[in-house]
């Protein structure tokens, strides 16, 4: 391999890593403050998809135009899921994991049961954006502006991340929540409504990948799995709850992926991300940067 084929590689791989960042960071920002895991996530990603689609169609503005109001409807719709089915789900009395995750599972088939009764199961694209099928050459190392934009909206977010968990009051009463849910009650912070915005935050996370997703990749109903299950390896790699481990794990799981796609078949380019994984499980189980 050439040095400009290996910073190729090393570029592709660090752009989807940032990509894939974006997507866990909602799935490790809701474990890390409820201990729940989503598995709503990947069609949560397919909504926010869809809705970019349907917008664009409705309008003809550009995906890039419609980021805001997609990200404002998909925080709604978080919020929505915590106060119509995970609430519920957390007052249950016994085997409460199972039931959370049970409650999250049936509504991933309940979303994804709507999408292909109303859509189809048709692939559908935006075939015409303002950065689709459009590359950026540095020093002969080709990188598609959809990846870029991508690359930046994520490192974006996990800057607003940190200045909203460390500047605001919610980002306080986010924390103080993690640390002890019971204790946060006693100086008045409404348990509730800190879980409320926190889901509506982690989703409309991802609801910003979705929106870049939609300018260079196929939209169906069962879009979202390979994203989720890359997204639950990148959270477990990082550390459960680790907001920040989920960027440098995804930048890893990117980094590897894309180096193995060059001496592998690319149906078996993940295969070297899940052995890392398996690896890390065994060496130190918290993930790279969690704590058990």
């Amino acid at each position: 391999m050439t040095l400009q084929a290996f910073l190729q590689v090393l570029a592709s791989g660090l752009l989807m890593g940032l990509l894939y960042a974006l997507i866990a960071v909602g799935l490790s920002l809701i474990f890390g403050l409820m201990d729940v895991v989503n598995f709503a996530h990947g069609e949560f990603l397919m909504v926010a998809m869809y809705a970019t689609f349907g917008l664009w169609l409705a309008t003809s503005l550009d995906p890039v135009v419609l980021m805001p109001a997609v990200t404002a409807l998909m925080f709604v719709l978080g919020a929505l899921a915590y106060f119509g089915v995970v609430r519920f789900a957390m007052r249950a009395r016994t085997n409460v994991g199972m039931v959370q995750i049970f409650a999250t599972f049936g509504l991933a088939v309940l979303i994804q049961g709507l999408a292909q009764f109303f859509f189809s199961p048709d692939y559908r694209s935006i075939p015409k954006s303002w950065l689709g099928g459009k590359t950026l050459d540095i020093a002969g190392v080709f990188l598609p502006l959809p990846q870029v934009f991508g690359g930046l909206i994520s490192l974006l977010a996990f800057a607003g991340l940190y200045l909203l968990m460390d500047r605001t009051d919610f980002g306080k009463a986010l924390e103080a929540t993690r640390e002890d849910q019971g204790a946060v009650a006693l100086v008045g912070i409404d348990r509730n409504r800190v879980f409320a915005l926190g889901w509506g935050l982690g989703v409309a996370l991802v609801g910003l990948a979705g929106v870049v997703l939609a300018i260079f990749y196929y939209i169906h109903p069962h879009v979202g799995g390979p994203f989720a299950l890359i997204a639950y390896v990148v959270v477990a790699l990082g550390g459960f709850g680790s907001v920040f481990g989920a960027l440098a794990a995804g930048l890893i799981v990117g980094v590897i992926e894309a180096l193995a796609a060059t001496v592998l078949p690319p149906a078996m380019k993940s295969i070297a991300v899940y052995l890392l994984y398996l690896g890390v499980v065994f060496v130190r189980p918290s993930g790279l940067f969690g704590r058990l």
